[in-house]
């Protein structure tokens, strides 16, 4: 990593997140890292605190928070340096996923629940096209079933 006391030059930075220099402008222009001034060799130099900046980026996307969620908390934390009101923000982000995460698990668990009855019921067939047994009597297509023919269509 090429380091000098102007800070990091973009592509160290951007290999150390294994992000592509096109990101760290963006996330530059959005407001979530901050550069020095150019240097005389016009390159752009990022300083060491940016690293802690992407740390955080890298951390809260991994959650599911999208740039612009996490571009309040940046905006937050410039007006409240405490940090209590990103900690409540975050703590509310957070108990908002949760409670999508759970209810994705409840889809999954009733859809896996589906699944081993399918299972369950094709085990007993005879046949792919034989009636699949108890939920006959309430499927719309019952006056249509017969008995299986000895070739599929």
């Amino acid at each position: 990593m090429k380091k000098s006391d102007n800070g990091l030059k973009i592509g160290d930075l951007a290999s150390m997140f294994g992000l592509t220099a096109r990101t760290i402008r963006y996330y530059e222009e959005l407001g979530l890292l901050k550069s020095n001034d150019r240097t005389e060799g016009i390159h752009r130099r990022y300083p060491e605190k940016n690293i802690v900046y992407l740390n955080r980026i890298k951390y809260l996307k991994d959650y599911g928070l999208s740039l612009g969620e996490i571009k309040e908390f940046f905006d937050l934390a410039e007006k409240d340096r405490s940090g209590a009101a990103c900690k409540e923000l975050l703590l509310s982000k957070y108990q908002e996923k949760i409670a999508e995460e759970e209810n994705n698990l409840e889809k999954i668990r009733i859809r896996l629940a589906s699944l081993r009855e399918q299972v369950a019921a094709l085990q007993s067939l005879e046949h792919f096209f034989s009636c699949p047994g108890d939920s006959c009597e309430t499927c719309e297509f019952s006056m249509f079933c017969d008995e299986p023919e000895d070739e599929a269509p």
